[in-house]
């Protein structure tokens, strides 16, 4: 024992560590900072665990468009506990993100937002962003017909952006259409680039925690005023206070380990996501599906009108990034009690209510092939000319039908070609299937010259009124 201890004092001596872990540990909380206060923390020990697994599993992965699907199979089926390493980093992200969402409505809710913590919260939600960015990044490594999709997918969705669309398309496809340079690119950022930026942004995050104090919980009629809270803060803090040791660290490691309790058993017992068929961006029958944590947003945009896509593509990020950001700027004193702020509570109670309303729809939504359609009613196909008539069976023959809807029939995967004749000529609905584009498959090799004209001359009776 007195070994160690001469190890630990030269390393000290040399180092410093205990000026920097001694302050830590002594730093003064409000008495009142109970088990509310513990998701931080868990948080961080959360990210460090998905660093050591993300590390673990990198070992094994190999990030070729050839070998990327192969490795992760031989991880889940061949490498002991390789299943269950996967199982871990799968719901630890999972874990990560609903802790993130967590303290981040504790923050909202209590109002600790307010001054001097609006960098904090600024700082938060960077955090979340990047962690969803994580979520997001990393789904696709798993190279199986699920995920080469959901890129695919996302790629579609941006790409409707105007003016950057197709640059912000580019980018994430990592060139035309998906491949190993996409699968070089996803890995680089999820492994590299989103982790770099999180250990930094959770450092700033940690620094301005102990700068300017853990917020004490909100009592009723006592407001911020930034011209006198900080020096009350510290007089309370002062009179009041207890060390960061033994206090709030024990409450926070209890907590931690039952979360890592959690992930271990989900890990063993539920597994990590299956792995999908092997990719082929010219399978139609594929049902493309996010992680949980994005069912909502790809719900929207699946079940809006196409008119309004766009609009919420490009806006709906601006608007939600600029109210995390300039609610602490604007609302940075005054009442933090709920019971002072109600509507607080009203805002949160709908904003889960519609994430999870939305959440099961997303299960629902009709981004792939709708298989149980049946044959245009004669009442849609019209009195229309023969050639065209065997058009509309050649549509249901082929398949067109699974994706494209036609007066409410048909699936939804696909452009609605209710009205297509409006919008394309007879020369652009040639070249579009005959050559395929984004998740349509080429139908060139597959259709006679013949059915090729009989499926066009349907189309072009396709108008919003028939003639």
């Amino acid at each position: 024992m007195q070994r160690v201890k001469k190890i630990l004092q030269w390393i000290d001596d040399r180092t410093g560590i205990s000026n920097v872990v001694v302050p830590l540990a002594n730093h003064p909380v409000s008495p009142d900072v109970k088990w509310l206060y513990v998701f931080g923390s868990a948080t961080f020990i959360i990210f460090i665990l998905q660093v050591i697994t993300g590390v673990s599993l990198a070992l094994l992965y190999q990030p070729t468009s050839e070998t990327a699907y192969q490795s992760v199979s031989f991880i889940t089926h061949q490498v002991p506990l390789g299943s269950i390493l996967r199982g871990f980093h799968f719901f630890g992200a999972s874990s990560m993100i609903v802790l993130v969402v967590i303290h981040m409505t504790r923050v909202y809710i209590m109002a600790s937002y307010k001054y001097p913590r609006e960098m904090s919260w600024i700082s938060g939600s960077i955090l979340l962003v990047l962690t969803l960015g994580m979520g997001f990044t990393g789904q696709l490594l798993r190279w199986d017909n699920n995920s080469v999709w959901g890129a695919i997918v996302a790629a579609e969705q941006v790409g409707r952006i105007p003016l950057i669309g197709d640059q912000v398309a580019h980018f994430i496809l990592a060139g035309e259409t998906i491949g190993g340079a996409t699968l070089s690119r996803f890995f680089a950022i999820h492994v590299f680039l989103i982790p770099a930026l999180l250990f930094g942004i959770i450092g700033l995050h940690v620094y301005l925690a102990i700068r300017n104090g853990v917020s004490e919980p909100p009592k009723a009629g006592r407001v911020v005023d930034p011209a006198t809270y900080r020096a009350w803060f510290e007089s309370m803090l002062k009179e009041k206070g207890l060390p960061f040791w033994p206090n709030t660290i024990l409450r926070d490691t209890f907590f931690v380990l039952g979360v890592i309790l959690v992930i271990i058993i989900l890990a063993s017992v539920v597994g990590p996501p299956k792995i999908d068929i092997p990719p082929n961006p010219a399978n139609i029958d594929s049902n493309p599906r996010p992680d949980w944590y994005f069912l909502w947003f790809f719900a929207i945009l699946a079940l809006m009108p196409r008119w309004l896509e766009n609009y919420a593509i490009v806006f709906g990020p601006i608007i939600v990034g600029m109210i995390l950001i300039l609610l602490p700027i604007i609302f940075n004193k005054g009442e933090r009690h709920p019971a002072r702020r109600p509507w607080s509570i009203v805002i949160v109670l709908v904003a889960v209510t519609t994430i999870i309303t939305l959440s099961i729809q997303g299960v629902k939504a009709p981004w792939s092939p709708n298989f149980a359609v049946q044959p245009l009613p004669p009442q849609v196909i019209g009195n229309i000319e023969p050639v065209a008539t065997n058009g509309a069976d050649l549509f249901f023959k082929h398949g067109c039908i699974y994706c494209h809807n036609i007066s409410g029939n048909g699936g939804h995967r696909g452009p609605d070609l209710t009205d297509v004749a409006e919008r394309l000529t007879k020369s652009e609905m040639t070249i579009r299937i005959v050559n395929g584009g984004g998740n349509m498959p080429a139908f060139g090799g597959t259709l006679s010259k013949v059915e090729l004209d009989d499926l066009v001359s349907f189309l072009r009776t396709r108008k919003t009124r028939i003639k």
